[in-house]
């Protein structure tokens, strides 16, 4: 009887072992999903949190934009046939302190600069229509070279039909005095992107390059045969390498869906004149004296400019002339804003419209 006893004693006593063990897992698996519902909570709610900066950050960029309009207006307002460094939006990029951060923002004229798009088969026909009008011509044919130039000369001739901006961006990419860079391999470049633009499969002389060239590399791909949508995307085509993009990203840029071919000689920056001395297909030295000589508020007019003493020994084809103007229509502001941790970037390409009102081309996210 006691034998029973002790027996009944000690199953008992293990039965108690199991449920004291089953009961702390219990207890350490509620423990672990209560662990994890608490770090997804936090992770979620921090989400949110960062959602909400992030958000009130992007609104603070939209204000910049906002103020950009009113500052463009006031501007042009004041003087409507004419555009300057002197004028109120040509200052440089300001911080503004706001509630938990600050807006930081900097406008720069779009045409100051070689619009790449310029090269795209559409300019051709725009040129050929004005001829026809009777309007001012910009002869899609490349003429020849009026002026001895110190880094262009006549062998940049590349194709018979190359347009006014292809001439010019080969004169520029020679001009920059890149290493290893000579008249052939600017004119490559140059075929190149003028394949990269058109919808035909034809190669653009010696230097260009198709579908093909680009779908027999490693990661293959095809030309956009389209439009440029960022100086970037030059990173993608034959024969431009960083070192070029590098030294072309000052002068070059990129209007959405527009070939115009349009340079304000009122903005250019006269800490840049290479621009300028392949527009004009001078010496560097010429194209200094130039920018020299403009008043700090630029030309009320064409003639003003083209009477300077500094281009008489310049002679400028009618194709050249027609590449200038003395106001802008096209801008770019580059936005930022911080609102707590939270950071937001934002690059808006504007247009000013014949009765003055501001238009939203294209907004990029990010820096650029």
């Amino acid at each position: 009887m006691s034998l029973s006893l002790s027996l009944f004693s000690l199953q008992r006593k293990n039965q108690q072992g199991v449920a004291l063990i089953t009961v702390m897992l219990i207890v350490a698996l509620v423990s672990i999903i209560a662990a994890q519902m608490t770090t997804r909570l936090q992770t979620q709610m921090q989400r949110s949190t960062n959602i909400i900066f992030n958000q009130q950050a992007y609104w603070y960029a939209l204000g910049a934009e906002a103020f950009t309009k009113r500052v463009l207006i006031k501007a042009f307002k004041d003087e409507p046939e004419v555009t300057h460094l002197e004028q109120i939006w040509a200052e440089e990029g300001s911080n503004y302190p706001v509630d938990f951060g600050e807006i930081s923002g900097e406008i720069s004229d779009l045409q100051s600069c070689l619009n790449l798009n310029a090269l795209h088969p559409k300019a051709n026909a725009k040129s050929e229509a004005a001829d026809s009008d009777g309007g001012k011509p910009t002869s899609p044919l490349k003429p020849e070279s009026k002026t001895p130039s110190a880094t262009a000369s006549k062998s940049t001739s590349g194709s018979d039909k190359q347009l006014p901006a292809a001439t010019v961006l080969e004169r520029l990419i020679i001009n920059l005095n890149i290493e290893g860079i000579g008249n052939f391999e600017a004119e490559a470049m140059v075929n190149a992107l003028t394949d990269w633009l058109d919808s035909n499969d034809m190669i653009t002389g010696s230097g260009g390059a198709e579908d093909n060239d680009y779908a027999s590399r490693e990661f293959p791909y095809l030309a956009a045969n389209s439009y440029l949508g960022s100086v970037n995307e030059l990173r993608l085509i034959e024969h431009f390498t960083p070192a070029v993009i590098l030294a072309l990203t000052p002068y070059v840029c990129v209007l959405p869906q527009n070939t115009q071919h349009l340079i304000n000689i009122n903005t250019l920056d006269a800490e840049k004149p290479e621009l300028l001395q392949a527009l004009l297909d001078s010496s560097l030295e010429d194209a200094q004296e130039v920018l020299s000589a403009r008043d700090s508020s630029g030309y009320e007019n064409l003639e003003d400019f083209y009477t300077l003493p500094e281009l008489s020994k310049i002679k400028m084809a009618k194709w050249q002339k027609t590449q200038f103007v003395v106001d802008s229509q096209y801008f770019k502001l580059k936005a930022s804003a911080r609102f707590n941790n939270s950071y937001f970037s934002m690059s808006s390409i504007m247009k000013v419209n014949d009765t003055q009102q501001i238009q939203i081309i294209s907004r990029t996210i990010g820096r650029n």
